[in-house]
């Protein structure tokens, strides 16, 4: 077992397992009053989130298309906006909080860098030597750490998994809407089926937080509402990525129907639904192209744009119910929260969800363009992490070279690096790096 994953389950004064705590999933890790009392706790999160810079930020960072390459681009911002409204709907439909659901979809791309997954895989490369990165267990670090609104007490007694005294703990969310936006909750190396997945939901200096928002979970298992966040975030971006591709006039709809073309698509598919077999892929193709909505071509006309989207609107409405009543059919009428239930998606729904992103990224991210686009993106973040190692600790914002100056090993200035650039926009990554590289002369 992982080193990193044992400690993760430990308590932090000693070699036993954490016990489960008796604080209510309303709890905070610092506690404070209300000031508008008659909200609820995930009221007060959802409006945290909602208000906060880190999820403003998101209109900077790519979806698809880059920011500002298009009128009308998809940001990470709008798919976290209609992320939340599908999860929320979703979950309330099941019983959820519904505040608690949306919380979780506004917060779930929150850690995304520059450049999206591209801007991801090159800092976790350039953070080798500090616990490399990973965009959820960012958003775990934002939300408790980097985003400042709250600070521990200065006289605070020490305790068991609380924070140290006079330490940021960011938004101080309630301990429900931390581990319902939490994807992946084990760190690196600590997938309970593969531990050599890149993904993982905490960075090792976050374990104290970690232990506390999941004290008393079951050991590697998503809660209820991260499960619908993470489906609803699957039909978000799978329909909404077509109809971006289908707008923009990057998918011909009527190559979907060629052999070739088909073949080459669900070797796509494949990394979204492993193990199914083409024909699987197939079928589930053949299912949407047979429905009535389905789109025969774009002509960018005013009915056009109507169909493309009704197509959206019946993808969701499609991929929701579906859930919606194979989880009913499994556990009944009810409040379904929390660990008393887990998400169904019937195996079918998945593969038409694989095969429409398995559309996107073959006709929309994998053209020349878009590879020249992500090798220059992936230089400009590793070149900025050199530049700010090796440079003056005033080329950070004050935040930044406030905790690179604190850091007790260069690991911990590293971090401190890394963190800078993962808060960057894409536009924001471009001028820093312009300004490193060529300094302005006197």
């Amino acid at each position: 077992m992982d080193a990193t994953y044992a400690a993760a389950h430990q308590d932090p004064h000693d070699d036993r397992s954490a016990d489960l705590t008796d604080e209510p999933a309303e709890a905070r890790w610092v506690p404070e009053p209300d000031k508008r009392p008659g909200r609820t706790a995930f009221q007060r999160d959802r409006a945290r989130v909602l208000h906060s810079a880190a999820l403003r930020r998101l209109a900077g960072i790519t979806q698809v298309v880059a920011p500002m390459r298009s009128d009308f681009p998809r940001t990470r911002l709008t798919h976290s906006l209609e992320c939340a409204q599908v999860g929320r709907e979703l979950g309330a439909a099941l019983g959820c909080d519904p505040d608690l659901v949306e919380t979780a979809c506004l917060a779930h791309d929150i850690g995304h860098p520059p450049f999206g997954h591209t801007g991801e895989e090159a800092l976790d490369q350039a953070a080798e030597r500090c616990g490399g990165f990973e965009g959820n267990a960012q958003s775990l670090r934002i939300l408790t750490r980097l985003e400042p609104k709250r600070f521990a007490p200065l006289d605070q007694p020490p305790a068991r998994l609380a924070p140290r005294p006079g330490r940021s703990v960011g938004l101080n969310l309630s301990r429900a809407a931390l581990d319902a936006a939490t994807k992946y909750p084990w760190p690196r190396g600590g997938h309970p089926l593969d531990p050599d997945s890149t993904k993982f939901g905490v960075y090792a200096d976050d374990l104290p937080v970690f232990r506390w928002l999941r004290s008393g979970a079951p050991q590697g298992r998503k809660c209820f509402e991260a499960t619908v966040m993470d489906w609803a975030d699957d039909v978000a971006y799978s329909t909404h990525d077509v109809e971006d591709g289908l707008y923009a006039g990057h998918i011909d709809p009527a190559a979907l129907r060629s052999t070739e073309e088909r073949a080459e698509l669900f070797k796509v598919a494949e990394r979204y639904a492993p193990g199914a077999e083409p024909e699987e892929f197939g079928a589930a193709l053949d299912r949407l192209q047979a429905e009535e909505w389905w789109p025969a071509g774009y002509d960018g006309s005013p009915r056009g744009r109507a169909g493309l989207k009704d197509l959206t609107s019946q993808l969701i409405g499609r991929f929701c119910l579906a859930a919606e009543q194979a989880t009913r059919a499994r556990y009944g009428p009810g409040r379904l929260t929390r660990y008393a239930a887990e998400l169904v998606v019937p195996t079918g729904v998945r593969l038409e969800c694989a095969v429409l992103k398995a559309v996107a990224v073959r006709y929309v991210m994998q053209r020349d363009e878009q590879a020249q686009l992500r090798a220059r993106q992936r230089i400009v973040i590793a070149e900025l992490a050199e530049l700010l190692v090796a440079g003056d600790p005033g080329d950070l914002d004050p935040v930044f070279a406030a905790q690179y100056a604190e850091a007790e090993d260069d690991q911990g200035a590293l971090r401190a690096v890394i963190d800078q650039i993962a808060t960057l926009t894409d536009a924001s990554a471009l001028a820093l790096h312009g300004r490193l590289v060529s300094p302005s002369k006197p």
